[in-house]
């Protein structure tokens, strides 16, 4: 059972799949760490030393952000936005999509569960 950053990652897959488990790191930062550490990308979590694992660690330390770091800077650039009044700022208050995705269709991540709008139709006079 390995730990990379907080984070246990699975012990049956290969390395360079493991890693992308680790919040910020994803296919092509994985084959990068590996290939600075020096280490199989195919060999699988299990086999790997304490010693390699260590060299991993320390890779991803000096060159990269990740998990809670990231997590806050990430926070902290959208309350930035939205401090500001950005129109960036403004999508994200409103829980809109913020890069230019239509709304009139789709968008159903963003913006929740479909709420249909009832109560337009006349009613028809209850008989007596």
């Amino acid at each position: 059972m390995a730990r990379i950053s907080g984070v246990t990652i699975p012990t049956d897959k290969q390395i360079q799949i493991a890693l992308t488990y680790v919040y910020g790191i994803g296919t092509t930062t994985s084959q990068a760490i590996l290939a600075k550490a020096k280490l199989d990308p195919t060999v699988r979590v299990k086999d790997l030393t304490d010693s390699e694992i260590q060299k991993i660690q320390d890779v991803i330390n000096t060159d990269y952000t990740v998990e809670g770091d990231l997590q806050r800077i990430v926070v902290a650039n959208v309350k930035r936005l939205k401090d500001i009044n950005a129109y960036r700022g403004l999508r994200h208050k409103a829980s809109l999509p913020s890069r230019g995705q239509r709304t009139r269709t789709n968008a159903r991540t963003r913006r929740g569960k479909k709420v249909t709008v009832g109560g337009t139709k006349k009613k028809a006079p209850a008989k007596t």
